[in-house]
């Protein structure tokens, strides 16, 4: 079964209860359409992706329990291969994704054909009508409105600007808790209804919830049974988002022309920022989701996931199919599902609609947190959320493929304390037995394998940009993408114990009853005092610098210098908390161009109004470069004229 074969499958098992209860095909098949995808079928490419991913897996299992079986499988053996089995799987998928992204992005295929033909992107295939309704949700709590704010008004010229912004209607929905906070939002939404200027019809619409029940899911599903019925479709944004206004109407066009697509996702980019973590960030993410996505998305096909903004929904599929159970007993395990975005999309999915994850960027843009610390934070809260996935493993009816997604939740947040306690095991193991540099390698080199593997979309995206024509020049030329690669990758080693730790902890908690709360993020805020970071980080400090001295005086220098790669970013997650917080990591990583991002050499006009100057500082020496070139130019031409 090809790919559009499955589409036309999928519009057959819907009907009764997929596109066809939406009130717009109702009773007929849906019409067909020139879209046609090309290459291999849906499941020959799952099983391509499949066998590549056991056969790894069974590989390096294999080697590792060799090695470890001559004399038998002890207790702490038994716990290094447990570990090992167990945070393999989601790095080894990121692996293979990487490289088939890689493959389509510079193979002889065209994945426009494969992958997305359902997406007008040429510039003769611009929207010029709709016929459709789409009400644009932003989703606040607790925070600074005046930013998102905004973000919306430039979005709303955006729209304006392609002339089909009757078609749109903006909501803010607030589940502000804070009662000055929420004066604040009233006085700015006052003031950007009076600045965007929109027809009545069109007119935004301000809701506050006074009870904030289902947090975010919750107030989506308390605003379509108010308004749902009169729109087609909803985009939902998070309060950093942004979205050009061709790229939103490219989505609408889209799904009018694909009724069985319930949810279509697009790629999101971060926008450029003064924060120095910030940059580095989402200069490892920029190039590292290019080639991870594009692969993700060739074998997910109908099944992708959905991130839980800066995606167009299908209303009506939505309110059908995607209101999820609350959960029994008490939070933060049971009662309303937090991490609701993967689950809708599974439900969309069984509801026999497709969800579709676009890998090209469209100008669709967040803010990353500004700090380690609120980085941290997050993927806390999202560690929590899927931890309430084990109950919906065995969820009736849910396709194949999405009960093998919410498990990949689950074990991308079980991974980290198991990778930890298999090289603590091994570290054990080769202090009691006496030190014998073969327990200890292969401990640490479960770090080096797994870490490889989790750097190989990195990597894969460096490979792209320098494959792809200009595109090294626009992340600021060739000497300043190699090095803040180089620095980008250091810090991710040197991160990926500080969170392990941080995730272990967490997770240990949470039978307990602790949990994160729901509130505003900082988006903005910069610098982290040392108390500050002693309090969040202390305990990472306090276990690597026990281990090193262990291993130094329990094992020996080789142990240690083994272990340098795991104990170096325990020892130092305070001063380096510190450092890529403060406002002189971001000034000074700023003027000199690194982690900079195309964005910041050729600024989209949806963006203009929104980055700093501050974000984009390293432009200026270039700038001046231009002047004074065409300065020079202009002279040499009046010299010329004078002399003739």
């Amino acid at each position: 079964m090809d790919l559009h074969t499955s589409r036309m499958d999928s519009a057959a098992t819907a009907s009764g209860g997929g596109f066809e209860r939406d009130g717009v095909h109702s009773g007929r098949t849906p019409p067909e359409h020139p879209f046609r995808y090309t290459g291999l079928r849906v499941t020959q490419r799952r099983a391509i992706v499949l066998i590549l991913n056991l056969a790894t897996i069974a590989a390096l299992g294999y080697g590792l329990f060799r090695l470890l079986s001559p004399g038998g499988i002890d207790v702490f053996e038994a716990i290094m291969l447990l570990g090992f089995l167990l945070a393999m799987p989601w790095t080894v998928l990121g692996f293979w994704n990487a490289i088939i992204g890689l493959m389509l992005q510079h193979g002889p295929g065209d994945p426009a054909r494969s992958v997305y033909p359902f997406y007008p992107q040429g510039e003769y295939d611009r929207p010029r009508v709709l016929s459709s309704r789409t009400a644009l949700t932003l989703f606040l709590r607790n925070e600074d409105p005046l930013p998102a704010l905004a973000r919306l008004e430039a979005m709303t010229a955006s729209l304006k600007a392609t002339g089909l912004e009757r078609h749109f209607r903006v909501f803010v929905l607030s589940d502000t808790s804070d009662e000055v906070v929420a004066k604040v939002e009233l006085a700015g939404f006052a003031r950007f209804v009076e600045t965007v200027d929109l027809a009545p019809e069109n007119r935004p619409v301000y809701r506050r919830r006074a009870i904030n029940t289902g947090y975010k899911a919750g107030n989506i599903h308390d605003f379509l049974d108010e308004h749902g019925g009169d729109y087609d479709f909803f985009l939902p944004l998070d309060s950093d988002s942004v979205m050009s206004g061709d790229a939103i109407v490219r989505l609408a066009a889209a799904m009018e022309a694909r009724p069985e697509i319930g949810i279509m996702q697009s790629l999101v980019v971060g926008t450029p920022a003064t924060s120095g973590f910030a940059r580095m960030f989402q200069f490892g993410m920029r190039h590292g989701m290019r080639a991870f996505t594009m692969g993700a998305a060739w074998w997910n096909a109908d099944c992708g996931p959905y991130w839980g903004h800066n995606a167009l929904i299908r209303t009506a599929a939505f309110q059908g199919h995607c209101r999820l159970p609350v959960l029994p007993g008490s939070p933060p395990l049971g009662g309303h599902v937090l991490s609701h975005d993967q689950l809708e999309a599974a439900y969309m999915r069984r509801g026999g609609y497709e969800v579709r994850v676009l890998p090209i960027e469209t100008q669709s843009y967040e803010a990353n947190p500004p700090t380690f610390p609120d980085f941290a934070k997050r993927d806390l809260r999202w560690c929590q959320g899927n931890m309430q996935y084990w109950r919906f493993l065995f969820e009736p009816r849910l396709k194949l493929l999405s009960r093998f997604q919410v498990l990949q939740a689950i074990l991308m947040y079980i991974a980290p304390p198991a990778w930890i306690a298999a090289t603590f095991a091994a570290a054990w193991k080769a202090m009691s037995a006496g030190f014998d540099p073969t327990y200890l390698q292969l401990g640490l080199s479960l770090f080096g394998v797994i870490f490889f593997m989790s750097i190989a979309p990195k990597l894969a995206g460096m490979i792209d940009v320098c494959l792809t024509r200009g595109a090294v020049r626009s992340y600021g030329g060739p000497l300043r993408f190699g090095l803040s690669a180089i620095i980008e990758i250091l810090a991710s080693m040197l991160m990926a114990p500080i969170i392990a730790v941080y995730v272990s902890v967490f997770l240990l908690g949470l039978p307990f009853g602790r949990c994160m709360a729901w509130s505003g993020q900082n988006r903005d805020r910069l610098g982290v005092s040392f108390l500050s970071a002693l309090k969040t980080m202390g305990l990472q400090t306090v276990i690597g610098v026990s281990l090193a001295v262990i291993l130094l005086f329990g094992a020996g220098a080789t142990a240690f210098l083994w272990a340098l790669p795991m104990v170096a970013g325990l020892c130092l997650a305070i001063p380096f908390t510190m450092l890529t917080a403060s406002k002189s990591f971001g000034r000074w990583t700023t003027r000199l161009g690194l982690f900079a991002i195309p964005e910041e050499g050729r600024m989209p006009r949806i963006l203009s109004p929104l980055v700093p100057h501050a974000a984009r500082h390293w432009r200026r020496p270039q700038a001046a470069y231009r002047s004074a070139q065409r300065e020079a130019g202009v002279a040499r031409q009046v010299l010329a004229d004078s002399r003739t």
